[in-house]
């Protein structure tokens, strides 16, 4: 059976709008001293982390996210089942990859250990969050069944 990309889509901007909320919270108030060291320690001017231009991109980026994150939960559920459980494990994949990369960049000293940490947990949040409420919107083409119906 093929994805329903209108749902992919659909289910992602919802997806998006989660992160977009997790995210918001987790930077503007968990990680906002932090971001503040890491700017001067680096000699980045404040004002440029917070720009028009930066915040619509990151806007952006969990838009992006949460489409991938529903078309991945709709490329997994034939062989996983419709479910928070299928849910889950996509949204594991969408969490893994950019967490694994930012720990990499940590190692590297671009970031602190406690703004990994405190970013991970976020992303948790928001990732997980996001994919579960967007793949919660998904069904297939042509399926009178509910998102999470088999």
């Amino acid at each position: 059976m093929a994805i329903n990309t209108g749902r992919v889509v659909a289910g992602g901007l919802v997806a998006g709008v989660v992160a977009n909320a997790v995210d918001f919270v987790t930077n503007n108030y968990v990680l906002a001293a932090d971001w503040q060291a890491w700017a001067a320690s680096h000699n980045i001017d404040q004002a440029a982390l917070t720009s028009g231009g930066v915040i619509a991109t990151w806007t952006a980026v969990d838009f992006v996210i949460g489409i991938l994150a529903v078309w991945t939960y709709a490329a997994m559920r034939p062989r996983f089942g419709a479910g928070v459980q299928t849910a889950f494990c996509a949204g594991l994949v969408i969490y893994l990859v950019p967490t694994v990369v930012t720990f990499g960049f940590t190692q590297m000293g671009m970031l602190t250990m406690a703004m990994f940490i405190k970013g991970s947990l976020g992303s948790i949040v928001s990732v997980f969050g996001a994919t579960i409420v967007g793949a919660a919107m998904y069904k297939e083409e042509g399926s009178r069944a509910p998102a999470y119906a088999k």
